[in-house]
């Protein structure tokens, strides 16, 4: 979702967690590749065989959920949100996950896959964030979908 840019904004894991509240287990994202506020946000999860939901989820062809794939774009759109608006999470205030729709899975994520997500925002109206999700591995899509998140008090 990039377009020329020459100077790459990252975030690295320490970074990342100061921009979401989520932790182990549910921490989804990895690294932050780069990003633009109000703009895009591209991050990586690497899937490893030794996430939880892997003994319970086709236990000899393990396979990533793909409600976990679409929490994954959900919270690079909460942490593009939150640079966008210069804020990080508080105890009074989180960005949710609102909304959903066309989602697609094209094919299978697999331990050993690394997960490119990316995110583009399209619009923000009343408080409600609506943004572009691709969820790639090898540079190929294997989930896309429509998600909303919006800034609520806790």
């Amino acid at each position: 979702m990039q377009e020329g840019n020459d100077s790459l904004n990252s975030m690295d894991i320490y970074e990342v967690l100061k921009h979401l509240p989520h932790r182990y287990p549910f921490l989804l994202v990895d690294r932050v590749i780069d990003y633009k506020v109000n703009d895009y946000l591209t991050a990586i999860k690497n899937v490893s065989y030794n996430e939880p939901c892997f003994p319970g989820h086709f236990p000899h062809r393990p396979v990533m959920p793909g409600v976990l794939i679409l929490e994954a774009l959900a919270q690079a759109t909460g942490i593009l949100a939150y640079k966008s608006t210069a804020q990080t999470p508080t105890e009074k205030s989180l960005y949710y996950f609102v909304g959903i729709d066309k989602a697609r899975f094209k094919q299978p994520v697999v331990p050993g896959d690394q997960l490119t997500l990316e995110v583009k925002l399209t619009r923000t109206l009343r408080g409600i964030w609506k943004f572009d999700g691709l969820a790639c591995v090898d540079g190929k899509v294997v989930c896309e979908a429509e998600l909303m998140c919006a800034e609520r008090d806790v």
